[in-house]
């Protein structure tokens, strides 16, 4: 790797917290690796803000031993120089190189290296094992360090573990694995590479627009990062993808704690985006609405979604963009259970002469379409439309809906009526995002899909808002 780059560094970051927005750097320790030898260099940097006490508790760094050290902004040349020209080597490196990325930005600058990181490393080499910590490298390729958690001494445990791999490993193979690893796509021209740089690895949303700031993709992912970059990196792309290869001027995106989150908001970037590339589609939402005759038997009646609340109307079965949609899949469900026809207001497509198929079958008993009282076609026809009912909001306003992420970030949704209002990171804010709202908001099909399952998942918790944060619904 030294014939290719000039240095190999393997460094290592301390920080306040995982945020790189809103958290610093405590400590930063780096091995050099050049053909002129091996040098070693850490130090702590001044947070300007309190270290938490856990991350004290984890790191050893206190308060005390950082309030004399150097503010970043001393170190940062010296920094830049001992980086540049040299393949960024660090464990989930995406959190070191951002938070390097984020604090030289802070004072206009800015960091370009390859990046190449040993948890993805470790991947590759042995997809067998299950766990690629740091201190599951240590135990499985007998590393030793003597204080872990500070910023060189992990970075040192980079660098052992770097030659077990070279004295126990095929060259050839080591090789292979770096170079599919550091392989970057064939980016559109037009897209800044430093954007791309900083795409997060966690959960979000994203969206590419065109050179007239007209929105071509709305996209979601578990991974970010890596999911903008599979539209430019397969071997075989799609038609969109080509497309957005040539067209894509500017990229924007939003992280979110979760995928529910990343959902919710893209279904909402969706709707006020409307990106070119996504295909047009219909706004005539209805429902099955059970409702008696006049003989008291209960028939399914269609309903629109802008003439009644399908947020607190019980009976709902089944949600459709289309009358002809929702008539198909009625349809479906009466060849599945014998269902009559006439019973359910689809008479007329049933044979001249004959009062319908289920009829035919020898299911549609006459009692059960002319006569009084519930039948065996009433007790088949609840059973069909039970798994595709709609469940009313199950709460008495807005709720605030809990998601937090597996680097501990928690994204706090304002839910009412299957609606997310937005996001808030803070108690006082609910309020403020409620009297945004306009009294109760319109059901939103795509809402309603992912909040019920991620409900019926146990994925996000659900807290009921007070009254106080209510009293919008009243006005």
């Amino acid at each position: 790797m030294l014939n290719r780059y000039g240095k190999l560094i393997f460094i290592d970051l301390e920080t306040t917290g995982p945020n790189p927005l809103c958290d610093r750097i405590t400590e930063i320790g780096m091995v050099e690796v050049s053909a002129s030898g091996v040098r070693r260099w850490s130090t702590l940097v001044n947070p300007e803000m309190p270290i938490p006490p856990f991350i004290q508790q984890l790191t050893g760094i206190s308060n005390d031993m950082v309030r004399d050290a150097p503010t970043f902004d001393a170190v940062q040349a010296e920094l830049l120089e001992r980086l540049n020209g040299g393949l960024f080597i660090a464990h989930n490196a995406r959190f070191d190189y951002g938070f390097l990325r984020q604090a030289f930005r802070r004072f206009g600058a800015s960091l370009r290296c390859e990046v190449l990181c040993t948890v993805k490393l470790s991947r590759k080499l042995f997809p067998a094992e299950v766990r690629h910590s740091l201190d599951a490298l240590m135990e499985r390729h007998k590393l030793s360090a003597q204080a872990r958690h500070r910023a060189l001494a992990d970075a040192d445990l980079l660098w052992q573990f770097w030659r077990k791999l070279e004295a126990t490993l095929p060259p050839e193979l080591m090789l292979d694995a770096i170079r599919q690893l550091l392989h970057r796509p064939n980016l559109p021209t037009h897209l800044d590479p430093d954007v791309l740089d900083d795409l997060p690895d966690g959960p979000g949303v994203y969206v590419f627009y065109d050179e007239h700031h007209v929105p071509l993709h709305v996209g979601k992912a578990a991974h970010l990062r890596q999911r903008v970059l599979a539209h430019f990196h397969a071997e075989h792309p799609t038609f969109k993808d080509m497309r957005l290869a040539r067209e894509a001027h500017r990229l924007e995106w939003h992280e979110t704690a979760g995928e529910v989150g990343a959902q919710l908001l893209r279904a909402q970037w969706m709707k006020c985006q409307r990106p070119a590339h996504a295909g047009a589609r219909e706004t005539a939402l209805c429902s099955w609405l059970l409702r008696p005759d006049a003989s008291d038997r209960m028939r399914p009646v269609l309903v629109y979604a802008n003439e009644i609340d399908f947020g607190t109307t019980p009976g709902l079965h089944g949600l459709f963009t289309s009358r002809d949609k929702a008539q198909e899949a009625l349809r479906a469900l009466a060849d599945k259970h014998a269902l009559c026809l006439a019973m359910l207001g689809l008479g007329n497509d049933a044979p001249a002469g004959r009062e319908c198929n289920a009829q035919t079958a020898h299911c549609c008993r006459n009692e059960d379409v002319a006569g009084s009282g519930p039948g065996a076609q009433q007790e088949r026809l609840l059973e069909a439309l039970s798994p595709i009912g709609i469940q009313p909001w199950p709460y008495a306003g807005p709720v605030a809906m809990t998601e937090t992420g597996a680097d501990g970030r928690r994204d706090v949704h304002v839910v009412d009526h299957w609606v997310s209002l937005g996001i808030v990171h803070d108690e006082c804010e609910i309020q403020q995002l409620l009297d945004r709202a306009q009294g109760h908001p319109a059901f939103d099909i795509d809402s309603y899909r992912i909040l019920s399952r991620a409900l019926k998942l146990g994925k996000v918790q659900m807290r009921p808002l007070c009254a106080a944060h209510s009293a919008h619904r009243a006005r």
